[in-house]
């Protein structure tokens, strides 16, 4: 399973994808602010669920879940409990 650092990079990635070179500190707004379009969000939830088998289609969806790497965070480890 992977961690925190490995979904802060990943996030990194998609931030520098999109021309945002800026710093990332985990508890940065990435949807809610606009650093992160709708189409980085499906690329967000098709990595939770590659990566650490969420399920959107069980649990739901909602941008507040994944707008940080500390909300993305929190939503692995809530998922990790319930499996």
């Amino acid at each position: 399973m992977k961690g925190k650092a490995d979904i802060h990079e990943y996030v990194q990635s998609l931030l520098t994808n999109s021309g945002d070179d800026g710093p990332l500190a985990d508890s940065d707004s990435l949807l809610l602010s606009g650093r992160l379009q709708s189409m980085d969000a499906v690329e967000i939830v098709m990595f939770l669920e590659e990566n650490f088998g969420i399920d959107f289609a069980q649990i739901g969806f909602d941008k507040d879940q994944i707008d940080s790497v500390d909300a993305i965070y929190a939503l692995t480890q809530t998922a990790a409990r319930t499996n």
